[in-house]
């Protein structure tokens, strides 16, 4: 178990996720098509290449599933008992074939759970930001996590 429990954490605290990952076009095209999501900017290189960015823009629910997924290790990994919300989602650059992600947290709140004696909320801003340290995807999760027994 490498998350954190409950009282481990303090308002404050930031990680810097070690793994990074290159998006690649199978990610893209794999998980447009999973998702039903036909969008042509996402899986047809000749309208892409058409649009105001020129070439294929990597699926925004993508990006924002692998920003997640790359804070799970040190931050909820055996530790969760519900991902709560997610809130304040802004994708403020757009993520492109070749780019490669690393993702930040940040404790922003915590509170004790009225209904769960076991359990608390930590609510974590997350960041992925590309090679170029722009930040294109940004949200804040609020995470029921176990407390120490």
């Amino acid at each position: 178990m490498s998350g954190r429990v409950f009282e481990d954490w303090t308002i404050g605290d930031r990680i810097d996720h070690p793994i990074r990952r290159t998006v690649t076009e199978t990610d893209n095209l794999l998980f447009s098509t999973m998702t039903h999501n036909p969008q042509p900017l996402h899986i047809d290189a000749e309208a892409a290449k058409a649009s105001e960015f020129g070439r294929i823009l990597v699926n925004g629910t993508f990006t924002f599933s692998l920003m997640v997924g790359l804070s799970v290790g040190e931050t909820t990994l055996g530790t969760l008992v519900a991902n709560l919300g997610y809130d304040e989602l802004v994708m403020p650059a757009p993520v492109f074939l070749g780019d490669t992600l690393r993702a930040t947290s940040e404790v922003t709140a915590l509170r004790e759970s009225k209904s769960r004696p076991g359990a608390g909320l930590v609510t974590f801003r997350h960041e992925a930001l590309n090679q170029r340290d722009e930040v294109v995807c940004r949200c804040l999760r609020t995470a029921l996590v176990k407390r120490r027994a």
